[in-house]
Parts: C-alpha cells; structure tokens; sequence
C-alpha cells in the first residue's frame, strides 16, 4: 500500500533485566490493511504487541499514529488511540454477561446526583445486541454467561466490541486456535469484513495458512529482529515456513 501508514514503529527495542526481547524493529501498518505477524515463540511478536497495547514500554525507539509520535502509557490509553487487543485466553471474563464483557471499563450510565449514575443496563443490552448482529451472530440473550458461548462466539463478541468502540487498529492474538473448522472460517470471515470497513488487524497465527488467506502482508520475526516484509503476492507458505525456521 502507497498510502502513509495509519500506524509506524522506528528502531523499536526492548530490554528485560538486560535481555534484549526487541532489537531495532521496524513496523508500519496502513489503514485497512492486514498484516500476518508470524515467527516461532520467543521471536518477539508478543514482546511487540504489548508494547502497541500499553502493556509494557519501549526501552528506545518511537511510535507514530498518522505520522504523530505517540507514547502509550497503559492499556486504557491504548484503547483510546483506538488500539484494540484480542488475546489469546483473555478476550473475555468467563463469568461475566455478554453485555458486560461488551463493555467492560466502558461501561454507559444514566445521570445522576453530583456526577454519579446508575448502570444503564437496557442500553448496554440492547446497543450489545444490534453490535453482534452487525457482525452476524444471533445471540438473543444478551445476559447469559459468556464461558456458555463456543470459542469461535466469543471472537464474534471480541470483534463487534472493537468494532462497536470505532477501533482503528485491531490486534488478533492467535483467534482460531482451538475452534472447529466452521468457527475458524467464520474468524476469517471477520477478519475480512474488518479490513473492508477500513479497520487495520496484526493478525498472530502459528496456522500460516489462515495467516496466508487473509494477509496483505507477511512480517516475520526471530530472536527479537524483523527478518522479513513482504507482499503476500511475494511469498507462500512453504515460503513463510522457512522464513521462520
């Protein structure tokens, strides 16, 4: 893409306890765009995306969003650079509602005596229930328990709350590992349907045939550097393979 990224990292690097986790890596990502992160553990990929999620700081080297320099300091302000991350394991609070997970720490409340309000529970049910139909799931019960959701669910959920908060940047840690088939495609299908309403995913994957059906572009890591930036057209998975073995 020829556009100027949305989203820039120059000479990014790390250090834990005099451990270098990131060494000098570079990263740009352009609106709408979808990039595979891939590499084996250890590589640097989640050293990097706790670092664009507020989770840890940079040791050196600059963050620019639309060309500003920007320094995420926590997690929240992440979210508020519209910087929306999607872990793994922890997506989602088990025991909460949908509609409580939809909007933990964002939560709507009515007015109320010097500044404090209720919840507005109804709301947030029925805003939960038109953002995960937009998404095409069908989840009539918006205050049913969220562990009774199916894995491929509860990234459906995931994803309409990032849409629903006007993320720009979506960060996908491994979202189809452990679902069937059916729920992986329907991830990937996702995945699609953000990039075309102009939101940018990382997508981390070890599956890098799903990484290579729906990239634009492949950034492979090892030992904390960047080893590779390509066009998807410009490589393979046999490629992608070698890349970081």
């Amino acid at each position: 893409m020829n556009e100027s990224p949305l989203l820039e990292c120059r000479n990014i690097s790390k250090s834990y306890s005099g451990v270098e986790a990131l060494k000098n890596v570079n990263f740009s990502a352009a609106k709408g765009e979808v990039i595979g992160l891939i590499g084996d553990n250890g590589a640097g990929k989640s050293t990097l995306i706790k670092i664009l999620s507020g989770v840890h700081s940079q040791s050196s080297g600059e963050i620019l969003m639309d060309n500003e320099p920007v320094q995420i300091r926590n997690p929240r302000h992440a979210m508020g650079l519209g910087i929306e991350t999607i872990y793994q394991y922890t997506a989602m609070v088990p025991e909460m509602s949908i509609v409580r997970n939809m909007f933990i720490g964002r939560e709507m409340r009515s007015k109320g005596p010097r500044g404090f309000g209720w919840l507005s529970e109804a709301k947030m049910a029925e805003e939960a229930v038109r953002a995960i139909k937009d998404v095409g799931l069908d989840l009539e019960y918006p205050h049913r328990p969220i562990k009774e959701l199916s894995g491929g669910q509860r990234q459906g959920v995931a994803i309409a709350r990032a849409i629903y908060f006007r993320s720009r940047i979506l960060i996908l840690d491994e979202p189809t590992n452990h679902l069937s088939v059916k729920e992986t495609d329907k991830v990937l299908e996702y995945i699609e349907m953000l990039k075309n309403q102009g939101v940018t995913c990382i997508f981390i994957s070890h599956n890098l045939h799903h990484v290579y059906q729906v990239s634009d572009r492949i950034v492979a890591m090892a030992r904390g550097e960047k080893t590779a930036d390509l066009a998807i057209e410009d490589t393979s998975v046999d490629h992608m393979v070698r890349l970081i073995s």
